[in-house]
């Protein structure tokens, strides 16, 4: 039966690809189609006229304790493309993540941020960790397990997909990695159920990484440079535009970082090479071909550990975690505890330790106008990567030794997927009201191979000055899984009224699991292999009002699913094998104003997830019957006068846990981990209009009480940290050779903060820690 199931997904890919084949056929006819006109786009009514021109503006698991491991958006076949006007909340962007209507977001019925390039740039962020915390609501941590890990709206990790240029490439806590931003054009957030667009996995939402994408027009290129006083070096090199040969445009982009940590002996290299063709045939025709490798190699910092405050005495800190804590580890009562002042940099991780990944994606794809309101849209995509952790990877205090418990462990990743996405959009008139539905097959086969420990060496070091020592004995087991997905999709927007839509859409999707596991010898365990399917229906529904110009109302409803024992890729016969499902009621405003010199959002939410499965204050899986989630985000920029700009965001969530009961007690009413009920985020920025022109800004960020567990034993204190930095703008008759030229100095958290950055909920009994105060130097140059 196994086998069986094997064949479909090659044979579902086979039929997504028959439009391929189809489109081929139908050339000619589309050749034809030259002298008509572009298919229109969906209309977008204009925003209040602006007065002045517009301003530049692995984890993996172990038996029950180790349960968590660790299109490009497509461009218009017109020759020259109109990009949008970037207004101070960027709702002009569209984000293909959010929806396929090609819809902006200020069109879009639901929660959307799309962060560009040049905010990265200009805000200083290095990794894409970085850019999220920098959005609504939004916190995340790079716990070397699950780097690049995210929380919002009350949800984390895997209850958040991570999507590449639109792709879903498996469970955020398995999959993803900490991503230089260089390569990237923009990262889009969508918040809240968010299956309909990216499928399982999207109960939290989606967040979409988008690399640069090639441009019409002359040849475009840009440098960076980077340093820092813990002595890490970013740079970037990237160029795009029209070749010489007609109609083919390019992009290519280079980057290599070394980001040094705090703690002794840790770093993460980074290694991002992408490049980008794209063809226009005709006017109706443009083909396309992409390729991305990526590399990150590291030596991991795995936190601090929760240390008795009795034992620290004059050594123990306040106001980076409070609680009483029982080991999870040990089983030893640790009493209150606290971060020993004498831990902040020490590394326990042992000294041959090692991260690292590979990875290459290899996609390509077409665009055909098959007729003046039918256009066909298609995609296939390789992928391909390697990875493993060789680590130490627990460190627990033993309050009756007063020594650090460690034990090491080992697990690697053979993955390969490949797929295909096609988008079939028709624009219409049904009864004198415009319509554009899209509709979009899609089907993947994903092979996943997973070495993994088999024994857990372990011994104790001191709390202070640790002998770090090195892995010692290995021993190998393997797990499979085997993931064939097929989905059929509609999206739909229907204009009543030029200012009032309907916008809704449906998904049904199949998902084929097949898992085996082997011990060391290389037989099969107990109940093993097995085979699962799945069949999710979700969808939104929603409208956007446009009361006048600028000023946008939404509201929608939609759901979500995914796995409720954590992860598709690790699930046990023994754990339960449903999914869990969401649903989201959302309402709120964007308004665009005053010259789009202003803009503000505004949402209210209420989201309800049941069936869940959760870490039980360590590493077992407890049933969460229900999570809840209800808060509000608010959202502002304005330039008041031509030199200064202000920003800010805020968000509220009250996130809960009901019908939570396990034997021996309840976690009904506690706040899941990682989810602060309050995060703020605020910047100001004065330009002088110098000879030399020269910024000044500040931005800083506040993130309430979080908790570790969802025992809530232990809580990382609220904290408040700041960034200065001022850049000046080198005119061109300094640097000839270049349009464009600036230098940068940056001091992050100039007031030299220790706190609490993120808890791993399977590894509760260490904390990590944010970075202290350092000092950063760039230069960046385009011509």
């Amino acid at each position: 039966m196994s086998s069986v199931r094997r064949a479909r997904p090659r044979q579902f890919l086979l039929a997504s690809a028959a439009l391929t084949t189809f489109a081929a056929a139908n050339l000619p006819a589309a050749l034809a189609q030259e002298a008509r006109n572009m298919l229109p786009p969906v209309e977008v009514t204009p925003a209040e006229p602006s007065r002045k021109p517009p301003k530049p503006a692995a984890r993996a698991g172990q038996g029950a304790r180790r349960v968590a491991a660790h299109r490009p958006a497509a461009v218009p076949a017109a020759p020259k493309p109109v990009v949008p006007t970037q207004t101070p909340l960027n709702t002009n962007a569209v984000a293909t993540s959010a929806s396929r209507l090609g819809l902006t977001v200020r069109e879009t019925p639901a929660t959307v941020e799309v962060i560009s390039a040049e905010t990265m740039r200009e805000q200083g962020y290095r990794t894409v960790s970085d850019v999220a915390q920098g959005a609504v609501g939004v916190t995340a941590g790079d716990n070397p397990a699950e780097p690049s890990a995210f929380s919002m709206r009350g949800f984390t990790n895997s209850q958040i997909n991570t999507l590449y240029n639109g792709i879903k490439i498996g469970p955020q806590n398995m999959t993803s990695r900490i991503m230089d931003t260089a390569n990237l054009e923009a990262v889009e957030i969508l918040k809240g159920p968010a299956s309909l667009m990216s499928g399982e996995g999207a109960s939290g939402g989606a967040i979409n990484f988008v690399t640069k994408q090639p441009h019409t027009g002359a040849i475009r290129s840009e440098a960076d440079f980077s340093w820092d006083s813990l002595n890490s070096f970013r740079t970037h090199y990237g160029s795009g535009g029209s070749t010489n040969v007609e109609g083919l445009d390019y992009r290519f982009d280079v980057s290599r970082s070394s980001l040094n940590g705090f703690a002794d002996d840790t770093n993460t290299k980074t290694l991002d090479v992408s490049g980008q063709l794209n063809y226009r045939i005709s006017d109706s025709l443009k083909v396309w071909g992409a390729i991305e490798y990526r590399e990150d190699r590291g030596k991991a910092y795995w936190g601090a550990p929760l240390v008795p405050v009795a034992f620290s005495g004059s050594h123990a800190t306040a106001g980076i975690v409070s609680g009483s804590y029982v080991s999870n580890f040990n089983g030893t009562n640790l009493g209150p505890v606290t971060i020993d002042d004498r831990t902040f940099n020490t590394n326990y991780n042992v000294i041959d330790n090692r991260n690292l990944a590979q990875e290459i994606w290899l996609r390509g794809g077409f665009e055909l106008k098959l007729a003046l309101d039918l256009t066909l849209k298609s995609q296939a995509y390789a992928y391909g990567a390697e990875r493993s952790w060789f680590n130490n990877e627990v460190e627990a205090f033993n309050s009756t030794t007063n020594l650090v418990d460690r034990e090491r462990f080992y697990v690697a990743h053979s993955q390969r997927l490949i797929g295909n996405i096609t988008d079939l959009t028709w624009d219409a008139n049904i009864a004198g009201f415009d319509n554009r539905l899209v509709t979009t097959l899609s089907s993947s086969y994903l092979d996943f191979v997973r070495p993994g420990a088999a024994n857990f060496p372990d011994d104790t070091v001191t709390l202070v000055d640790p002998a770090r020592g090195t892995y010692g004995l290995l021993t190998i087991q393997q797990q499979t899984a085997r993931i064939d997905n097929e989905a059929l999709a509609f999206e739909d927007r229907l204009k009543l009224t030029r200012s009032f839509a309907l916008i809704g859409g449906l998904r049904v999707e199949h998902i084929g699991l097949d898992r085996n596991s082997t011990d060391v010898s290389g037989l099969e365990k107990a109940s093993f292999p097995f085979t699962k399917d799945w069949a999710p229906v979700t969808g939104r529904i929603g409208y956007t009002w446009e009361a006048v110009p600028g000023l946008t109302f939404f509201s929608q409803y939609a759901t979500g699913a995914d796995v409720s024992a954590n992860n598709i890729f690790l699930l046990l016969p023994t754990q339960p094998l449903d999914l869990t499902t969401s649903r989201t009621y959302e309402t709120g405003v964007k308004h665009l104003f005053w010259g789009n010199r202003a803009e503000w959002s505004f949402s209210a939410y209420d989201i309800l997830r049941k069936n869940v499965y959760a870490a039980a204050g360590g590493m077992l899986l407890n049933i969460a019957g229900r999570q809840e989630s209800k808060g509000v985000e608010l959202a502002a920029s304005i330039r008041p006068i031509e030199p200064l700009r202000l920003w800010g965001n805020i968000a509220y969530v009250d996130a809960r846990y009901a019908d939570y009961n396990f034997v021996g007690g309840s976690f009904s009413g506690n706040t899941p981990p990682n989810v602060p009920r309050i995060v703020a985020n605020a910047g100001a920025a004065y330009r002088f209009f110098t000879p030399w022109p020269v910024e000044v800004g500040i931005v800083g960020r506040h993130v309430g009480d979080r908790y570790n567990t969802d025992s809530n034993a232990v809580t990382l204190n609220v904290y408040t940290v700041g960034d200065l930095y001022a850049f000046v703008d080198v005119p061109r008759n300094v640097f000839n050779a270049v349009d464009q030229a600036r230098l940068t100095f940056r001091v992050r958290n100039f007031t030299d903060k220790r706190y609490a950055i993120w808890g791993d909920p399977f590894y509760p009994d260490q904390i990590l820690l944010g970075a202290p105060r350092t000092y950063e130097i760039s230069a960046a140059f385009k011509w």
